[in-house]
């Protein structure tokens, strides 16, 4: 199996950011937002001439890309950033439909490829990147976690196919990744670190997870 990460946080957080330390001759990097990474240089790093950049929130073509990347022995890690995008571009393709089935398919797109990369092959890393909301129950209770679209989605709570959830937070230049729950679903399993916040870079999160 492979091993699986979810980073959340809001927009300007540090997310996409993070990824900056990949090796890009080892990494397929989709992105379902279509807006490019986030720091200097990244184009010579990722680009379709070294074919490990593709810009995409159509389910299929991610699925086929997982696929490929499953037998591509040179890949260690892929980046599928946002599940968001994913997730309202197939809601905007289908606005004008009525009824329900719409909202199972995006639902049973989303939660297909979280399965589907967990069953990858064991020396892969598959990370996914959201967006977070923070909400308030009718108790005052404030808790963090991720974006979703539908209530399908929401029920399922997509962190819970995870055993490593991070919560990406920026702060005055400061950006760090939450490791354990703080009125948040933020999660790693017992002992992989000792702080409850780290330094935001996934490459160092990886090596740990690797060591685990």
């Amino acid at each position: 199996m492979a091993k699986t990460i979810l980073v959340i946080g809001e927009s300007g957080s540090g997310k996409t950011t993070a990824m900056r330390t990949l090796d890009p001759k080892s990494t397929l990097y989709i992105d379902c937002d279509r807006k490019g990474l986030s720091w200097k240089g990244w184009k010579a790093q990722y680009n379709s001439a070294n074919k490990n950049y593709v810009k995409t929130s159509d389910h299929e073509t991610i699925r086929k890309l997982l696929l490929q990347a499953n037998e591509a022995k040179q890949l260690k890690t892929i980046v599928v950033d946002t599940l968001n995008g994913l997730m309202l571009d197939s809601e905007m393709e289908r606005a004008r439909e009525k009824g329900y089935d719409k909202w199972v398919d995006l639902s049973s797109n989303v939660y297909g490829l979280i399965q589907m990369a967990n069953m990858m092959r064991d020396d892969l890393i598959v990370i996914f990147i959201g967006h977070s909301e923070t909400v308030t129950d009718d108790a005052g209770y404030t808790h963090t976690r991720m974006k979703t679209n539908g209530r399908k989605l929401e029920k399922i709570v997509l962190e819970s196919k995870f055993s490593t959830v991070l919560l990406a937070k920026g702060n005055n230049g400061q950006y760090i990744f939450e490791t354990r729950a703080q009125n948040s679903t933020a999660k790693t399993p017992l002992g992989m670190f000792e702080a409850p916040e780290i330094e935001n870079d996934i490459s160092m999160v990886i090596k740990n997870m690797e060591e685990f």
